[in-house]
């Protein structure tokens, strides 16, 4: 009669090996999509001293040929304000923003007109300025 246990080896995976690479996948992602920006219009920002952050529920933008873009889409001058009001009814935020890129060579005029279209919606804005370092 055999009494004794019989040892076997079982069968183990060893997954350190692929931690290693789900882990750099992951960092890999993670700076991918933090360098993503939907906005894809090529803007020259004016530079600024202090850096101030913004819930961008609207992004206006202005470029150097006095065109204007709500997101990425172009809209002429007078109907920018119901492009305005198409975004912010999209993002359903309780306290819309709008955001505007302004271009250096972008006038004052086109500037005060999206302020004037988001202050008709009674909608705050703000001028979005990089920060001088």
């Amino acid at each position: 009669m055999n009494i004794r246990r019989h040892l076997r080896n079982e069968p183990q995976a060893h997954s350190s090996a692929l931690n290693d690479i789900l882990f750099i996948l992951l960092l890999f992602f993670l700076i991918i999509s933090t360098l993503a920006n939907p906005n894809v219009i090529k803007l020259t920002i004016p530079k600024a001293k202090s850096d101030t952050k913004a819930k961008q529920t609207v992004v206006v933008s202005i470029n150097d040929k006095q065109q204007f873009f709500v997101a990425t889409r172009m809209v002429p001058v007078d109907s920018l304000q119901e492009a305005i009001t198409a975004a912010i009814s999209k993002s359903q935020d309780a306290e819309p923003t709008v955001v505007i890129n302004a271009d250096k060579q972008a006038t004052a005029d086109d500037i005060v007109a999206v302020m004037r279209a988001a202050h008709e919606l009674n909608v705050r804005t703000v001028l979005a300025v990089e920060n001088k370092k």
